[in-house]
């Protein structure tokens, strides 16, 4: 299990582990019901928090912040000397947690992407996980909650009785849920981006070669170009040249951010 401590990059504090280390991280919290925020941080995530000071405060203040993307494990491993063998993947981590989670019993929800996704999604884990025990599973409004809606969600969850919250939401709404939720809910909350659709069936993922060599990001490009092609085509440049200014030492990224000056609620 490897847990080589956080790197700045660009700002925002990354975690050095596994999946064995997170996914004990995880379920120790879980187990002992204590809250966690914790999200699967590619480029694009990680540039949320490198452009926005208000979202890079609340993704320093987050429990576990894992690098899903092969480009952040690399700068990690180039800065840091941190010697990753490999990202932690959002959707494999869904999978880990989901194992260990059928195995001690621990109860899990699952909120956010479309009702059709989660119509999905609810057979295909039960399938491949026969004695999970799924406390709750409902879709995103895909717009902001009212202070109303956000404490009946706050009610549901908390009365579903589960141990841990999986949420698809996108970047970064998913992460502003989980660091306003995070202390409501009382529970670990994953922030595991397109991990509903590609274990549910309806989004192929890249191939295993790709993902490796770091191309994933050109993979979904080319199977949804109208929805990502602003996200690809600008902010990877960016990363590469801002990493290569900390690299150089020519820029400092400072880790302390501003704290949000309001709730958003995304739903």
């Amino acid at each position: 299990m490897l847990n080589r401590g956080k790197g700045n990059v660009l700002g925002v504090l990354i975690d050095a582990v596994d999946y064995e280390g997170a996914v004990e991280i995880i379920v120790r919290a879980a187990r002992e019901k204590k809250p966690a925020a914790v999200s699967a941080l590619a480029v694009h995530g990680l540039m949320t928090g490198a452009l926005d000071r208000e979202q890079r405060f609340r993704l320093n203040h987050f429990d576990l912040l894992v690098p899903d993307g092969q480009p952040v494990r690399w700068v990690l491993n180039a800065l840091y000397g941190k010697k990753l063998p490999d990202r932690v993947y959002g959707p494999n981590l869904t999978l880990k947690v989901c194992a260990r989670a059928a195995k001690e019993g621990l109860p899990v929800y699952f909120y956010g992407s479309t009702p059709m996704i989660v119509a999905a999604l609810q057979p295909a884990l039960e399938r491949k996980f026969p004695g999970l025990v799924i406390a709750g599973i409902e879709p995103s409004k895909f717009r902001r909650l009212t202070p109303e809606e956000k404490i009946e969600l706050t009610s549901r969850i908390r009365n579903s009785r589960a141990a841990l919250v999986f949420v698809g939401l996108g970047c970064p709404r998913q992460e502003i849920f989980a660091y306003e939720f995070r202390d409501l809910l009382g529970v670990p909350i994953l922030a595991v981006g397109a991990a509903f659709p590609f274990l549910a069936g309806a989004l192929p993922q890249a191939p295993e070669w790709m993902q490796n060599a770091g191309l994933e990001w050109l993979y979904r490009l080319l199977t949804e170009p109208r929805r990502l092609w602003r996200r690809y085509l600008f902010l990877n440049p960016a990363y590469l040249l801002l990493v290569a200014l900390q690299a150089m030492g020519l820029s400092k990224f400072s880790n302390a951010g501003r704290p949000p000056t309001r709730e958003i609620l995304y739903g």
